[in-house]
């Protein structure tokens, strides 16, 4: 392992040949300039915490930049809320019981195609910078540098072109930096496609210092749900462990220094709580650690002097703002970096010819229902933050209602770059819908969700949602159907499956989630077949 500088860590990087992909959706009619691409994605980045969203928590005018000169998505969704098949999903175009990439357990086949493969193969120069979270060397791209697993948010390892390299810094921005010198040393005369990923927000948070320094002194409205006692919920909702006062990490989540809970007699959440707090902070240099203890230590001996006398409200309303006051801190670089990149595709005339959309892998709970973490098909988790820009076709402002999906960004950008779609991608090109050329669009999407037993035991589950109505089915150790009437609840706190007066309703939503389950190839065997291949891994 190296300690480099970042100017040293880009290399030279190189065009694939040309080549075509086999075709079964016809490509909308290719611009005489092929548009650049730049995707950006950032983890586990809830909508609720994107201001142009409106949800009034914290500010994101970069971010919200996007919106105001494009387009935001309100029901922009994912197909299984989890990392790594989250990415893989995007990749591909298609659903994880088709790519394979299910779990955070199984590997997943570079070999198979992506759409960047499909836009290298056709004069597009590719890079991707920063979180992939899929083991192997990616393919697809001139240049990667992408953080081993999950990165560190301190002087991170990057895995750059195939070698590992330490470099000093912040993660966020340096990946930002890195994706700046990419752009600026392309070639200027062939289209580029860029996956700007970020770390951020992803557990543990660790802000910036310029950020925690602001953020720590900040207090964060508490949602209405935040005491949820799932009464109107079934097993997987009350048996799940992801309560923000009885599940996060002391150490490692709310930043309480391991000696401090021995004195307290507060016992690590899990087995690698006080691990987190110390290989995360060990990472940092003196500087970075005595910057981080001159604000931290405080919150801590104030923490340490309250907590015996502390009741579960309390408690829980603690953990609350320790927890926002972290993860909305790590958003406030991830919003810079969006932008120093918008500024840069201003300033150097690109802006007019490139698509810019920002996303998340997923959705992420901020205390709704008591909840952090993701997994559920419940709207906090399944729903993700989408807004595009591309002013020859997107009008300032354009609001899209559509139920889209993350199987649609691969048939999307080869639309755009004027490629033919492959005949097994799942997804559909949103181009002309949020063009306003078309408003024909789909009326239902599928979900799936594998990894159960693990790490916050959220049941395996599967599920349709409409536009008012979800039909959810959870399965293993269990078998239990939750149906929701988003319109009446859209909190989703009432399950009225057995409700008799949503018989009709029950009976329709039963038949899309067939429907779509054919439509996709998706089975009972399906849902055997993973459980065992992940069974045969956790077990061994």
């Amino acid at each position: 392992m190296m300690n480099i500088n970042l100017s040293q860590s880009i290399g030279l990087f190189s065009i694939a040949g040309l080549g075509l992909a086999a075709c079964s959706q016809p490509a909308a009619e290719k611009p005489k300039t092929k548009p650049n691409i730049v995707y950006i994605m950032s983890d586990d980045h809830a909508y609720q915490a994107i201001s142009a969203y409106g949800h009034g928590l914290n500010k994101t005018p970069n971010i919200d930049r996007i919106a105001e000169q494009g387009a935001i998505f309100t029901r922009g969704f994912v197909s299984n809320s989890i990392c790594a098949p989250s990415r893989a999903v995007m990749l591909t175009g298609k659903h994880s019981f088709v790519n394979g990439k299910v779990d955070n357990v199984q590997p997943f086949d570079w070999n198979q195609m992506s759409f960047p493969k499909l836009l290298q193969q056709n004069g597009y120069q590719t890079a991707l910078i920063g979180k992939i979270h899929l083991d192997g060397l990616p393919q697809g791209f001139d240049y990667s540098a992408v953080l081993p697993g999950q990165g560190h948010y301190y002087n991170p390892d990057f895995i750059i072109n195939g070698e590992k390299k330490r470099l000093d810094g912040y993660v966020t921005d340096l990946t930002t930096e890195m994706s700046l010198k990419w752009l600026k040393e392309r070639d200027p005369e062939k289209p580029f496609c860029l996956l700007y990923h970020q770390k951020a927000p992803h557990r543990e948070w660790l802000p910036a210092e310029r950020h925690y320094k602001e953020y720590t002194g900040m207090t964060f409205k508490e949602p209405e749900t935040l005491f949820d006692d799932y009464k109107g919920r079934g097993t997987a909702a009350k048996e799940q462990e992801m309560n923000v006062l009885k599940d996060m990490n002391w150490a490692g989540d709310s930043k309480i220094r391991p000696e401090v809970m021995d004195e307290l007699g507060i016992p690590q959440t899990l087995t690698w709580d006080k691990a987190a707090y110390t290989n995360n902070l060990g990472r940092m240099d003196e500087q970075q650690r005595a910057a981080w203890d001159a604000v931290y230590d405080p919150i801590v001996e104030d923490f340490a002097r309250k907590y015996p006398s502390m009741n579960e409200k309390e408690l829980m309303q603690w953990r609350f703002q320790r927890y926002m006051q972290d993860y909305l801190g790590c958003i406030a670089s991830v919003d810079e970096g969006v932008g120093q990149l918008l500024d840069f595709l201003e300033e150097n005339g690109l802006a007019e010819n490139t698509i810019v959309v920002y996303t998340s892998d997923q959705g992420f709970y901020l205390g709704e229902h008591g909840w952090f973490d993701k997994r559920f098909m419940y709207e906090e988790s399944f729903r993700t933050p989408l807004l595009m820009m591309y002013p020859p076709e997107i009008e300032p402002g354009t609001v899209v209602d559509e139920l889209v999906q993350n199987i649609d960004f691969a048939p999307t950008f080869l639309d755009y770059a004027g490629v033919d779609i492959p005949q097994d991608v799942q997804g559909e090109s949103f181009r002309r819908l949020v063009s306003g050329e078309s408003s024909v669009w789909r009326d239902a999407i599928y979900y799936t969700y594998y990894e159960y037993p693990s790490i916050h035991m959220v049941k395996r589950h599967y599920g349709v949602r409409t536009d008012r109505y979800k039909l959810i089915h959870f399965y293993y150790d269990i078998d239990e159907w939750e149906l929701y009437d988003l319109e009446n609840d859209p909190q989703e706190m009432t399950n009225v499956y057995d409700d008799p007066a949503y018989a009709d309703v029950k009976q329709m939503m039963h038949e899309r989630l067939t429907e779509l389950r054919e439509k996709y190839g998706d089975s009972d065997a399906n849902d055997q077949r993973f459980l065992k291949a992940y069974l045969d891994v956790v077990n061994n």
